[in-house]
């Protein structure tokens, strides 16, 4: 795009998924200069006539094919010194997502793939505190918002419910407190369904109370339901176990 001359505002998409007893983000490798084949976040340049979230929105399909996802904004980075062209204002939007979509890198990403939060590799601009920022914004969310909407399948297990939970504080919780922490909350519903897996004895499933969950305005103290010691467990399942 060359020297910018006026400021620019540009929007960046920090994706966020659990999946493989991991917490992971979504990473495009750049096509182009500057920091051509660095690994950093989907995003790009606002139109004239776009709104942000539109343009976040677009940015993340052209560059990944992730698309029809919510997005929230959360954050504005305006270091003189941040892009190389110019002065350039972005504006950080935050999702948190299942894996069901496909990725297709296509415009200004030579690929898209998840990446681990606990070990990523060196990126682009300020994607870094970008990142690290974004992380500090999720577990604050997870506790005070109904984001866990937009990863959870309509039914699960309270362990598949706890385990979010502990992938994206990276911290245990015990098991004792969290449920009956959530049961405080009277944000689930018990289903007749199970889940089994292998020769376990079933989990019963859960489903949100969705009108309650959607407007929850308490949260889940979670440095009460941290243990002084991990709890012992044989289980290395993740969210879908």
């Amino acid at each position: 795009m060359g020297d910018l001359g006026l400021m620019q505002v540009a929007v960046d998409a920090v994706v966020f998924t659990v999946s493989f007893d991991d917490l992971k983000i979504l990473l495009i490798k750049r096509k182009y200069a500057p920091f051509k084949e660095a690994y950093a976040l989907p995003g790009g340049f606002v139109k004239k006539d776009e709104e942000l979230e539109d343009a976040a929105a677009r940015e993340l399909e052209e560059e990944t094919g992730v698309k029809d996802i919510f997005l929230r904004q959360y954050a504005t980075y305006g270091d003189v010194n941040r892009d190389p062209r110019g002065r350039v204002l972005s504006i950080a939007f935050l999702a948190l997502i299942n894996q069901d979509q496909k990725l297709h890198a296509t415009t200004d990403a030579s690929s898209a793939d998840w990446h681990s939060v606990y070990d990523l590799p060196d990126l682009a601009f300020d994607h870094q505190e970008i990142v690290e920022n974004a992380i500090k914004e999720l577990r604050y969310r997870l506790q005070t918002t109904n984001i866990a909407l937009q990863i959870l399948p309509q039914y699960f297990t309270l362990t598949q419910f706890q385990r979010l939970y502990e992938l994206v504080l990276d911290k245990p919780l015990d098991k004792r407190n969290f449920r009956k922490r959530i049961k405080e909350l009277d944000v689930l519903k018990e289903t007749n369904r199970e889940f089994r897996e292998g020769a376990h004895r079933p989990a019963k499933l859960y489903t949100f109370k969705y009108q309650k969950y959607r407007t929850i305005k308490d949260k889940i103290n979670v440095k009460k339901l941290i243990p002084d010691k991990p709890p012992k467990s044989d289980n290395k399942s993740g969210i879908n176990c």
